[in-house]
């Protein structure tokens, strides 16, 4: 088969290891770099260049695209789909996941517990939010931030307001949420693959770090889950619309509460915390896309 890589970060373990493993089981990968992409429209085959040379006979895409440079990068996604071609990842999913708001309003309609959280746009609002959401502390997250970045934790109403205030005035958008105390600075980082998850690891903030992120000098260890939390996890990436996700648990005393559910989960930290090949479990996912779409397509040829 002939498979598409479509990331921004070509040097990153988790798209070497993919490339590795697909390579490997006899497939041929192509590392595109998403920005080098120009996309063609006319009114028959929208077609993806690279270098000036379109990209034909693709079976599937495999798409990382990072938050840095999300927008073009869901726009070359959306015309492989265009192209008929298995995406991994819908365009639309990821741009959900990418929207910390939107991810949290689809999960919540959803009926998939999270974190007590509230928003407002407007400075006049700041003590209703602070008062829906409860006693200090409080987690404020900015919108568009990744691995732990535009996180900050308030430990009283006062300290809360002026990082809000501050954020609102560089127009940043922000939401807030209740503090998981009884978390201690770790989470779950649940590996899905359509409806199983396939290794979960707990992650331990740094000391003096309420944040649990591995790229903020957390550790990580392999943890089995309850039936609960792998249920949680399932039902979250369902939501979320994707079939490949990172999704992050809380624990709390009214049972798994979801942070995040990422649409690019690394997988150097739960390959390395768990010693399992997950790189072979998401290529064997791939194959098995691509193969269930072109009997699909023999089968509607007779």
């Amino acid at each position: 088969m002939r498979f598409v890589l479509l990331t921004h970060h070509l040097e990153h373990y988790s798209n070497r290891r993919l490339i590795e493993v697909a390579r490997a089981r006899g497939h041929e990968v192509l590392p595109v770099d998403a920005s080098r992409c120009t996309l063609l429209l006319t009114g028959e085959r929208p077609e993806v260049h690279v270098e000036g040379e379109p990209l034909h006979d693709i079976n599937a895409v495999i798409a990382r695209v990072g938050a840095s440079s999300s927008a073009y990068g869901i726009a070359a996604l959306r015309h492989f789909e265009m192209q008929d071609i298995v995406c991994v990842s819908s365009s639309l999913a990821i741009a959900r996941s990418r929207d910390k708001l939107r991810a949290l309003q689809i999960l919540s309609r959803r009926g998939v517990q999270m974190p007590f959280t509230a928003v407002a746009d407007h400075p006049s609002e700041v003590d209703r939010i602070l008062q829906a959401v409860g006693h200090p502390p409080y987690i404020i997250k900015v919108v568009e931030g990744s691995q732990g970045l535009g996180v900050v934790k308030a430990d009283s109403e006062s300290a809360a307001r002026s990082v809000i205030e501050a954020l609102q005035g560089l127009k940043a958008k922000i939401l807030v949420q209740e503090f998981i105390a009884e978390a201690e600075g770790a989470d779950l980082r649940c590996f899905v693959i359509k409806d199983k998850v396939v290794a979960a690891m707990r992650r331990q903030g740094a000391p003096d770090d309420f944040r649990s992120n591995l790229h903020r000098g957390g550790s990580a260890t392999s943890c089995t889950l309850t039936k609960a939390e792998r249920e949680m996890a399932i039902k979250a990436a369902k939501a979320m619309g994707l079939s490949v996700a990172g999704v992050d648990l809380l624990r709390s005393h009214r049972g798994p509460l979801v942070m995040e559910v990422n649409s690019s989960p690394g997988l150097e930290g739960i390959e390395r915390a768990t010693g399992l090949d997950i790189a072979t479990k998401v290529i064997e996912h791939v194959e098995q896309s691509a193969l269930v779409k072109h009997r699909g397509e023999r089968s509607s040829k007779h």
